[in-house]
């Protein structure tokens, strides 16, 4: 029998009440079984006088971490799915879309392909630019006046700002002059 048999015989218990300490059952099992093929592959690197439970309860810990954090990741089985919400009428689909090509069509020829380029096609900057045969800056500042402009066309105008305030009355400080 080999040493790392010897390892599993001495702390196989000790590592097992570590996993079931975190874990259910099923899952303290798996566990268990990981931080030994864990420590299997990394049983010729360790270094000579380490301790082999403390190091074998480390490993076995982060294992059962590991189980935690890939249970909070798995979806949960519901009674009944929620219903995704109505559909936009396909009409009022038409007429947003209409009226957004119709105002990407409007912009000036370098905004246009630098919007369509880096929004539309997924480009960066950089590669609508070299695309464009522009400076990078060129190319993002055009992108960025393109998306404006389309903003400017498709948003309809908030209400009229609430008039200013006149500016409050200015203190005199004590003791300053009169």
């Amino acid at each position: 029998m080999g040493p790392f048999d010897r390892a599993v015989e001495q702390h196989g218990v000790t590592v097992l009440r570590v996993c079931r300490a975190l874990l259910p059952p099923a899952d303290a099992d798996d566990a268990w079984s990981e931080t030994f093929l864990a420590a299997l592959v990394a049983w010729p690197g360790l270094p000579p006088g380490t301790n082999v439970e403390a190091w074998l309860v480390t490993v076995a810990r982060r294992k059962a971490l590991d189980v935690l954090r890939g249970q909070a990741r798995r979806a949960l089985p519901v009674e009944t799915l929620p219903e995704p919400p109505a559909p936009r009428p396909f009409d009022e689909v038409l007429a947003r879309d209409d009226e957004l090509l119709d105002a990407v069509r409007g912009l000036p020829h370098r905004q246009r392909v630098a919007v369509v380029g880096h929004h539309l096609a997924g480009l960066s900057h950089r590669e609508v630019a070299e695309a464009t045969g522009v400076s990078h800056d060129a190319a993002r500042r055009a992108a960025s006046d393109g998306v404006a402009a389309l903003r400017t066309a498709l948003v309809p105008p908030a209400s009229e700002p609430p008039p200013a305030l006149p500016p409050a009355p200015r203190r005199r400080r004590p003791g300053g002059p009169s």
